[in-house]
């Protein structure tokens, strides 16, 4: 599909048929400069059809990739509302979408795409009492817990993505996460649409209502009102009443499946349920109707916590003593690893220190048991008892048992819980391969995990696959990402294969195709091997009634696309493989796999600045602004088909303009996206282009040490001079500096000058140390440059300071003067080489940009 700029006529595909079974297989043609000037008139918030944005949201964490139509960002709900109406109009598709986390290809779609993450966020204020709250779809799941932590309740599905996925992303997935056996053993259950008491909705043409849970009684009423809602009521009435023994048959109750999440939950309309219809909304994907608000369902909080690790010999034997721990001790969470796992964080140095804390060195898997409660001493209490229990009557030697308590209580529980958290960004590219999602959440009943996991690891030998396996064992649960080949013919057949094995394999065993991650496009094609053609059949029809023109979410769940078709990668993937500066050897020396290395899990989209990364996101809750924006458009670069100008692209040059290059995306992206590097590599060849001019502030910043080289001549004209007005507005003009911007103050005298001049080092006979006169302490902060010296030699070193002028060149980076900057490096190289080599550590009272220089060098 070629985006021509003139183009205002998309074609897509679309179902003319949409009471017939299969994917959109039709084509529609659609005005895109009529509907984004009709969207541009109902709404609010913004409105974007530029290259860019359809680059940024044609990917999600999925294996999948569509380009949408258009993006909406909605500043009220009435928004939201608006866009249905105009997008019903036009006949254009919708797709709502949170954080973008999925992993199964839910969340992109050659839609109108609805981005409800920016603006809609409030919360209510909590019903205590009866354990409620609402919420607008875009809060995101950690900010409610935060919010309503302090009444002593929380949310209780939290999935790994919970500091940026959002209520909607939740209510659309079915979501569940680590604290869901808290939620089954101490609140409403293990799901989202366990934990939903209403849901205020708007249906594809805009007619918007709340639904609920428990309507039987009042359902001949509601039918008898009228209206849209009393229409799709009746329908789904019927059809329940058409199909009850079927569901009846076919949906396993919660206590028996608890992580029952593919298909919908057409369960929950039988009269014996209640007739819930919020709950049956929950897990649709999208592809029903639109979720506005969603009253909640609390748990109490339990946040005293205490953490108990056991080692094994392997995972099935980890399963074994499951189910008795959760029915005897009723932990808040219960999650297994193994050894793979482990090995894949050690091999990127990741959570060393907390790896080590595990007992069983030996074994090859963990059990990670919380205990909570409202008192400390009653969580470690019980976490005690335990212990006891394993050692006394299970028999377990007591160095396979490790209690960790909370850091506020001196332990390391919560640094031990990260080696969980991490699995998804350690596994990705471990040993050298490339893993990927596409069966990463199975489920089966909780007393068959153990059986199902040798099962599921002999599947994988079989097909030649690997990954490493965790997860949420207390639920039945397991997680693997898998070294599928999607890049070539004969590897997606494979991928295909194995996924039709393994969908026959959990079946078997009574399980669900997703416990977690929603269907999608990657297990939609499979339902009928869960449930039958006749359940699939009432799923279509569940679907229809909601949305009779197919236009919400086409081609998932529901109808779906093939699980190989519409591949991020697939047997065509060739994007451009430019000549680079950097190295780029995580990556083999390719940056198009390091544009690649983006696995979309979102963790730059925290909006709390808890982490370095990403500052630019924290300000300005922008896509765009986030290390996964930046590297979703870098890889669409390269793809050549959104964005078509390669190195001299001006979406990825307006993306990468907030970019700090504080290089924090390099320590807690779980993946290690290095966004500085490829920005230094992506300005380097846009800028030597004659269609592209480096800005003033390029050259004024950039080569400061130049400038201030010179400034340091006569440094009380250059300072008088830029105090006085006229002459100090010329100044900032020149360099391209805003005219508010103080200018810095050179020193009198440099940091070098100075050495020199008071007799170069105190302590002649004592260890050397060099010293590193950077621009900054050399020429404007000298005091800082000298109180590192004295505070040296106090210590009893001989200083050492390089007489040359040297300089790191850490801004030359960031405005792409790549080829400078390898001169500047060769001559610091070429000053310290002989204190290197005589193994003189070489020292620098830096600011923290230039410390980070010599990483990216």
């Amino acid at each position: 599909m070629a985006l021509r700029t003139g183009t205002r006529v998309r074609e897509i595909p679309a179902k003319t048929a949409p009471e017939f079974p299969g994917p959109p297989r039709a084509r529609q043609r659609l005005r895109v400069d009529e509907l984004e000037r009709a969207l541009t008139a109902a709404v609010e918030g913004e409105v974007r059809f530029d290259r860019g944005s359809l680059a940024m949201y044609a990917n999600d964490a999925s294996n999948f990739r569509q380009v949408p139509i258009g993006v909406v960002i909605p500043k009220t709900l009435d928004d939201v509302v608006g866009a249905h109406r105009v997008c019903s109009d036009h006949g254009a598709p919708i797709l709502s979408r949170g954080g973008g986390t999925s992993l199964s290809g839910e969340t992109v779609n050659y839609a109108v795409v609805i981005d409800h993450s920016k603006y809609l966020t409030r919360i209510g204020e909590p019903d205590v009492a009866r354990r409620l709250v609402t919420c607008d779809n875009g809060v995101i799941n950690e900010d409610l817990n935060r919010a309503i932590g302090k009444h002593g309740l929380i949310f209780g599905p939290d999935p790994s993505t919970h500091s940026r996925c959002t209520i909607g992303g939740n209510a659309g997935n079915n979501s569940c996460g680590v604290h869901s056996v808290q939620s089954q053993l101490y609140g409403p259950g293990p799901r989202t649409s366990d934990n939903v008491e209403a849901l205020e909705i708007v249906t594809y043409d805009g007619e918007r209502f709340w639904v609920g849970v428990d309507e039987e009684p009042r359902l001949a009423q509601i039918i008898a009102e009228g209206g849209r809602k009393g229409e799709i009521y009746a329908q789904l009435r019927d059809l329940r009443d058409r199909y009850a023994d079927a569901i009846r048959t076919g949906f396993p109750s919660v206590e028996t499946m608890p992580r029952r999440v593919s298909g919908f939950n057409l369960d929950e309309l039988l009269p014996e349920k209640g007739f819930n219809v919020a709950r049956a909304l929950v897990g649709t994907e999208s592809t029903c109707a639109t979720v506005l608000r969603a009253q909640l369902k609390l748990t109490p909080a339990l946040f005293q916590r205490t953490l108990v690790v056991i080692g094994y010999d392997d995972l099935p034997a980890a399963a074994r003593d499951t189910q008795e721990i959760v029915e005897k001790w009723r932990p808040i969470g219960l999650e297994a690893l193994d050894r793979e796992l482990i090995e894949d964080q050690q091999e990127l140095a990741m959570n060393t220190a907390d790896i080590a804390e595990l007992p069983h060195r030996d074994g090859n898997a963990w059990l990670l048991v919380q205990f909570g409660a409202d008192a400390t001493a009653e969580s470690v209490r019980h976490a005690e008892e335990f212990v006891e229990w394993l050692v006394r009557e299970k028999a377990y030697a007591r160095d396979r048992v490790v209690l960790s308590r909370s850091v506020q209580e001196g332990g390391s529980s919560q640094r031990l819980w990260a080696i969980r958290e991490s699995g998804l960004g350690s596994t990705a590219f471990a040993k050298g391969r490339d893993h990927w999602p596409g069966w990463e959440d199975s489920a089966v009943p909780p007393a068959r995990i153990g059986d199902y996991v040798r099962a599921l690891r002999e599947l994988m030998n079989a097909h030649g696959l690997s990954g490493a396996m965790y997860g949420h064992f207390a639920q039945g649960c397991i997680h693997s990402r898998i070294d599928f080949d999607l890049r070539t013919r004969h590897g997606v057949l494979a991928y295909r294969r194995f996924l039709e094995d393994a969908a026959y394999l959990v079946t078997s065993f009574g399980g669900s195709l997703s416990g977690e991650h929603g269907d999608g496009q990657q297990r939609a094609e499979l339902l009928d091997r869960q449930y039958g053609p006749e359940l699939v059949q009432a799923m279509r029809e569940f679907k229809l009634i909601w949305d009779p023109r197919a236009k919400m979410n086409p081609g998932k769940v529901v109808d779906p696309y093939r699980l190989d078709e519409n591949l991020r990668l697939g047997p065509g993937y060739n994007p451009r493989r430019p000549k680079t500066v950097f190295a780029y050897r995580e990556d083999g020396g390719d940056f198009a796999h390091a544009a690649l290395r983006c696995v979309g899990i979102g963790k730059c989209r925290v909006p709390e600045p808890a982490q370095t990364m990403c500052p630019s996101y924290q300000v300005t809750r922008e896509e765009k602004h986030t290390t996964r924006g930046r590297a979703r458009l870098l890889f669409e670069m390269l793809q050549g088909e959104v964005i078509t100008d390669g190195w001299q692209s001006r979406e990825v040059a307006d993306a990468l303009e907030l970019c700090l290059s504080c290089k924090g995306c390099t320590n807690d992206c779980p993946v290690n996206v290095d966004m500085p590097t490829y920005k230094a590599e992506f300005r380097h060849h846009h800028y030597r282009s004659w269609r592209r001019w480096r800005p003033r502030h390029a050259y004024a910043f950039g080569f400061i040490d130049q400038a201030a080289r010179l400034a340091s001549r006569i440094p009380e004209l250059v300072n008088a001079a830029t105090r006085t007005p006229g002459l100090v507005h010329l100044a900032r003009f020149a360099a391209g500096i805003d005219q508010r911007r103080p200018l810095p103050a050179f020193a009198p005298m440099t940091l070098q000058r100075w050495f020199r001049r008071r007799g170069e080092s105190v302590n002649p006979h004592g260890r050397s140390v060099v010293v590193f006169p950077d621009t900054f302490n050399n020429h404007l902060h000298t005091d800082v440059g000298v109180a590192c010296v004295r505070a040296i030699e106090a210590a009893g070193w001989r200083v050492i300071m390089p007489r040359a002028h040297v300089c790191c060149g850490r801004p030359l980076y960031d405005y792409g003067f790549l080829r400078a900057a390898d001169r500047y490096l060769k001559r610091v190289l070429a000053e310290l080489r002989d204190y290197v080599r005589a193994d003189i550590p070489v020292v620098g009272a830096w600011n923290r940009a230039a410390s980070r220089c010599s990483r990216t060098s």
